[in-house]
């Protein structure tokens, strides 16, 4: 695969955000981070509304860190202008339950990812590989940044 040549074109679930802070398992945080900052350096990265709250909420009740820290990790994420909750959105996220058999809340972040334009889907909640429309899902601790063409490049 090639670099991408668009913006926001990886959605990064939730899950992928609370690894760069859970150290309890240190392949799938270095991963994690490995993904986040990537996606800075392209400038390739999207996330949704949702997806900022569940990491705030997960965050704070499963991981205990500080309010501080993560009110500042979301405010820096909202950078990547997250996709807001819209009754179009839900209404696309309909669809995909009806059509894909996902629950609300994975249907969500899918219809997000696609408002946002993405190519792929960051997340290790649905099957690597599985598409859904121009969408496809990636297993960010199966697959590398290297992988989807997003290298780092040293001068």
């Amino acid at each position: 695969m090639t670099v991408p040549t668009a913006n926001r074109q990886f959605f990064v679930d939730t899950n992928v955000l609370l690894y760069t802070l859970d150290g309890r398992d240190q392949g799938k945080q270095h991963a994690a981070r490995e993904w986040v900052d990537r996606l800075w350096f392209y400038s390739a990265g999207a996330v949704s509304w949702q997806v900022l709250n569940e990491f705030y909420q997960a965050g704070r009740y499963k991981l205990k860190w500080p309010d501080d820290k993560l009110r500042h990790d979301v405010e820096t994420l909202a950078l990547w202008e997250p996709v807001p909750n819209t009754l179009s959105l839900a209404r696309r996220a309909w669809f995909w339950m009806d059509n894909a058999s996902l629950h609300y809340w994975d249907a969500l972040v899918v219809a997000a990812a696609e408002q946002a334009c993405c190519a792929y889907l960051l997340t290790e909640d649905l099957q690597t590989g599985r598409k859904f429309a121009g969408l496809t899902v990636v297993n960010p601790f199966a697959h590398s940044p290297a992988d989807l063409g997003l290298k780092v490049y040293l001068h």
